[in-house]
């Protein structure tokens, strides 16, 4: 199984893959306004590669539960600095964290390969045209409602197979635009649009997760569902966050995507030793 987005490969089986995250926002729910200053999110971003980190992942507009929408304009403002700082100085993919297909085409035109987009349920096609011109990666991730909405009241018969329903659908339609399978990794989206229950469900059956051989993304970095279940603030759910991925790596995960990289690396690499042990 093969990754590709623009000039980056990735052939799997191979270690797992780490992504970190650079939030350019001053609202988002764990980091929301450190990194607002480009210089803060050029230095967190060249960190967090220097501890390991094999992708970088850089939002410029919250989605978290509730959170207000910005405008294409003011999301550009916050990014474009920090990513035409970094295309020319790292040798990792840039990951560009939006819903907006032109947020998307002017970061990808600047040197970005990656586009992890939260709201892969639009019925609409633009932003995956914009990732088929560019040869990009996509990350397709399942979500209910919208971040302002998807909290409210999140309902469904049977999560995990209503994840899996979706993630094919989505296949089809992004290979009708124009994006080959290759280019795409798969979110369940843990959080969105999720009650606590669903995303223990989901967890626990990541190994039927797999059957679509793509790529596998694991999101759970200092979620709110931890809290709700074990009651930890943001600061404190580390030993949460690298609970489940190291379950999800024994389970067949390929990238996970952190605030913690060094902390979520050595976990990773850890778990991975162990396994080779039983093969």
């Amino acid at each position: 199984m093969i990754f590709c987005c623009r000039q980056f490969s990735f052939n799997f089986p191979r270690p797992t893959l780490v992504m970190g995250i650079v939030n350019v926002t001053p609202d988002s729910f764990s980091d929301g306004g450190q990194f607002l200053d480009p210089a803060a999110a050029v230095a967190h971003a060249l960190e967090q590669i220097a501890q390991g980190a094999e992708i970088i992942d850089i939002g410029g507009e919250s989605t978290r539960p509730g959170a207000q929408p910005v405008s294409e304009a003011e999301e550009l403002r916050r990014v474009m600095p920090v990513i035409e700082q970094l295309v020319g100085w790292v040798k990792v993919p840039i990951s560009i964290d939006t819903t907006k297909p032109g947020v998307a085409r002017v970061a990808l035109k600047a040197g970005a390969s990656l586009v992890n987009d939260v709201a892969a349920n639009r019925t609409d096609d633009a932003m995956w045209r914009v990732v088929a011109e560019a040869r990009a990666g996509y990350i397709c991730m399942h979500m209910q409602g919208t971040p302002r909405t998807m909290q409210d009241d999140p309902v469904y018969r049977d999560v995990v197979a209503e994840v899996k329903g979706f993630w094919a659908d989505r296949l089809g339609c992004l290979q009708q635009a124009g994006v080959a399978p290759d280019q795409v990794v798969l979110d369940p989206g843990l959080g969105f649009g999720k009650t606590m229950e669903h995303n223990l469900q989901l967890l626990a059956a990541w190994p039927r997760l797999t059957k679509l051989k793509r790529p596998l993304l694991l999101g759970v970095s200092r979620k709110s569902f931890m809290g709700q279940l074990l009651g930890a603030e943001v600061d404190s759910r580390l030993p949460a966050s690298l609970a489940c991925g190291c379950w999800a790596v024994q389970s067949g995960v390929q990238l996970i995507r952190t605030h913690d990289v060094a902390e979520t690396l050595q976990a990773v690499r850890m778990t991975e030793a162990i396994l080779d042990q039983t093969k």
